[in-house]
């Protein structure tokens, strides 16, 4: 079985405070398909796929809450984006600064508070809704610990993280 992740937009995470903060980074690139149709002569950065790089971020410092709380089987599934407001345009040549505080966790799900940022200016912010699943499909879990893996470190080998 291939498991794919269409897109993965964030490329770094820079700081892991479970079950208070996470940061991470998106460098926007003209090279980036979505600049194909969105919008031509005048490339902009999707909301949805700017939301998605947010919750991304938000997931982890859920799952990463949970793993100290020994419980290794949960994954976060975004559930609602609420108060979602975008501030500035996104463009490639751009730098994301995503940052997401963790608001209440529960076995549950969680809710999580995130911003982003380009150059010091608010691009977005929302608050986003996580319910929690088991995951027990080793391809899946594979994939998942790999994505993890260069976020936080850079490279794809051993299985470190949360």
């Amino acid at each position: 079985m291939r498991v794919r992740v269409r897109y993965i937009l964030l490329d770094r995470i820079t700081t892991l405070d479970p079950p208070e903060l996470a940061r991470g980074l998106k460098c926007i690139s003209l090279a980036d398909d979505i600049f194909v149709d969105h919008f031509p002569g005048y490339p902009v950065m999707p909301g949805a796929l700017i939301l998605e790089g947010l919750a991304q971020l938000a997931g982890v410092l859920l799952e990463a809450t949970m793993r100290q709380r020994d419980r290794h089987d949960l994954y976060a599934l975004i559930t609602m984006i609420d108060r979602a407001k975008f501030r500035h345009p996104v463009r490639p040549g751009d730098r994301l600064e995503l940052e997401a505080r963790g608001l209440r966790t529960t076995e549950n799900g969680g809710q999580v508070q995130v911003w982003a940022r380009c150059d010091g200016q608010l691009a977005a912010e929302a608050k986003l809704s996580f319910a929690f699943a088991v995951v027990t499909n080793p391809a899946v879990l594979a994939r998942q610990r790999e994505i993890l893996n260069v976020w936080l470190t850079g490279s794809a080998a051993g299985t470190g993280g949360p």
